[in-house]
């Protein structure tokens, strides 16, 4: 899987505080499964077939770099906050001048599954897109960011819940913040990100709208189950996944 032709890098944003798990420890270094949550997105990317796995790490980063010391793993420091488009941003010196396939993943969404990341990123190759994200279909939006297509069922944009109208909130396609993209539009879009919106941050789902901007193609994949790209945010969502992963086969 891992051969040449087929290989692309991985950038995990991994930067959170993750305040909600009301816990003195990084989100990224609570347990699950016994090992850390972010061994899971690094382990999906390896068996994937990524060649070369970036992590963008701020909170207790001294810490994760301490547990995570494999030789195929880069780390990047985001000194401050300023949102997922901003943490990408910090891995740009990691990918120098050559175009490259990068997929994103989050370092708390453990459940992501090896086949659907190879999927994101064959898919992308075959709609010759910018950017191809990841998206899954629940029964309650409310929280997530909607993706909003075009009558041609491109992706338009990404709008997040607190920017979005009454009409876009009924919207049940969501984005799992999971995408693939080619590496020199990646990093001149994040580079060109403002932070006009409810939560001053620099938001990584605008490169969608970018994309369409500049007249390129933006995509979908769509997870059946919303399970496998859940975030994991408070003691509870840990525990669901702890269920999910027991019961896998």
């Amino acid at each position: 899987m891992g051969d040449k032709k087929t290989a692309f890098s991985t950038i995990i944003i991994a930067a959170g505080k993750g305040t909600r798990m009301k816990s003195d420890i990084a989100k990224v270094l609570h347990p699950l499964g016994g090992v850390p949550l972010l061994s899971w997105p690094i382990k999906a990317a390896r068996e994937a077939g990524s060649s070369r796995i970036v992590v963008v790490i701020g909170h207790q980063g001294e810490r994760i770099r301490a547990l995570f010391q494999e030789p195929d793993l880069i780390f990047v420091e985001q000194k401050e906050l300023l949102g997922t488009g901003h943490a990408v941003l910090q891995a740009q010196n990691a990918f120098p001048g050559q175009s490259a396939e990068v997929v994103i993943l989050c370092g708390d969404v453990p459940l992501i599954k090896p086949a659907t990341i190879r999927a994101l990123y064959e898919k992308r190759k075959t709609d010759r897109a910018a950017v191809t994200v990841l998206t899954t279909v629940v029964a309650e939006p409310a929280g997530y960011g909607r993706v909003i297509k075009s009558g041609d069922g491109r992706v338009a944009r990404i709008v997040e819940e607190k920017d979005a109208t009454g009409e876009e909130k009924l919207v049940r396609e969501i984005n799992t913040g999971i995408y693939c993209v080619e590496s020199q539009f990646l990093f001149a879009a994040v580079a060109g990100l403002d932070d006009k919106n409810a939560q001053r941050e620099y938001y990584l789902t605008d490169i969608v709208a970018i994309a369409c901007q500049k007249g390129l193609r933006a995509t979908s994949l769509t997870v059946s189950d919303p399970a496998e790209v859940a975030g994991i945010n408070t003691p509870e969502d840990l525990q669901r996944a702890a269920l999910v992963i027991a019961n896998r086969p």
